[in-house]
């Protein structure tokens, strides 16, 4: 009979132990049966899943980002989950993760739908057939835009995930926001969009309404290769140190339950204070002064403004005003030229 060493035993031994440890310690690893309903939401939108071994949950998170649902155990079953896709959940593909008192984790496939955003436009101001670019996020699944609290619906030209294009359609509508429906849902834009044929049109493209130039200094001028919209605007160059204006008249123009002034301007090479008023603004008798509503006119850029009439004082000192300017005194360094577009009162 062979002779078996004593260290061969005790290393056998050992062995057996090891695997006794690790066979007592390692977890059975359990995949439950599921079915996710619906497969797709929005935020706050109700998500159920049902199958089993479901039962004492600690956390539900979208793996996107690691954004946690909140529940209510008392809802939930071994064989069912109730809960709210999380308000600031990343929209997309991605997976629920639900994680047990036990340390075990399983997950199933689900996709957020984000609501259409707005981040930018470019612009304001719209006639029949005018197409404008909306910038934002979750714009590939737009399905309708319309005028908010009506059905004029504009045509979707183009869309991506960050840009939409659209074509405005004819209406009687002074102004209005916009309603748009994705998969989502529906959100009505902060941006509240301007009819260039419904309201008073001081200049676009020309002389409106039988407007003319009333700039001081050196005369307006209609400018064809500087303009916001349609094929031109209205120019002027303010000369260094002087007194200057660019603007329009000479029609009386009484207040027609207007509610705003509009313009695009175009500034110059640095950034510029202009005094928005009439003949009918406080302090308009010393023609050499600051007065009205003054506003700052970012450099190199067409930005946009929109001023409530109350706050501009259009009509203080009188039923009827004929005569607007964008007035300075300056520029201070050198000579700089000052663009106006889509000028009007608004209702």
């Amino acid at each position: 009979m062979k002779k078996i060493s004593r260290s061969f035993i005790i290393a056998g031994i050992l062995l057996m132990g090891l695997s006794i440890f690790v066979s007592c310690t390692k977890k059975e690893v359990i995949t439950p049966a599921y079915q996710v309903s619906p497969a797709q939401g929005a935020s706050k939108a109700v998500v159920t899943i049902t199958g089993s071994g479901l039962k004492d949950l600690l956390t539900i998170s979208f793996d996107n980002g690691n954004v946690k649902a909140s529940f209510n155990p008392v809802f939930n079953t071994d064989g069912a989950i109730i809960f709210r896709v999380p308000d600031d959940a990343f929209p997309g593909d991605q997976h629920i993760v639900f994680t047990n008192a036990n340390g075990y984790q399983y997950s199933v496939p689900f996709k957020v739908l984000g609501l259409p955003t707005i981040i930018s436009v470019d612009n304001y101001n719209f006639k029949e057939g005018t197409t404008l670019t909306l910038t934002g996020k979750n714009l590939d699944d737009v399905s309708l835009v319309k005028f908010t609290g009506s059905d004029e619906v504009c045509a979707i030209v183009s869309k991506t995930a960050t840009s939409l294009v659209i074509s405005m359609p004819a209406t009687t509508k002074y102004r209005t926001y916009l309603d748009i429906t994705n998969q989502a849902g529906t959100v009505t834009t902060l941006e509240e969009f301007v009819s260039l044929t419904n309201n008073f049109n001081f200049f676009d493209d020309t002389y409106q309404n039988g407007e003319q130039d009333a700039a001081w200094g050196d005369a307006g001028f209609i400018s064809t290769t500087e303009f916001k919209s349609g094929t031109a605007s209205y120019g002027k160059n303010y000369q260094k140190g002087n007194w200057h204006q660019m603007g329009f008249g000479w029609n009386n123009i009484s207040n027609d339950n207007y509610k705003y002034l509009s313009f695009w301007v175009k500034g110059g090479s640095v950034n510029i204070d202009l005094w928005v008023w009439t003949q009918q603004s406080p302090g308009n008798n010393d023609p050499f002064a600051n007065v009205g509503q003054k506003i700052t006119v970012p450099s190199s850029v067409w930005s946009y403004f929109k001023i409530p009439v109350s706050q501009l004082n259009l009509w203080a000192n009188g039923p009827a005003f004929n005569q607007i300017g964008w007035r300075l005194k300056g520029p201070d360094a050198q000579d700089e030229k000052l663009y106006l577009d889509d000028v009007m009162l608004v209702k």
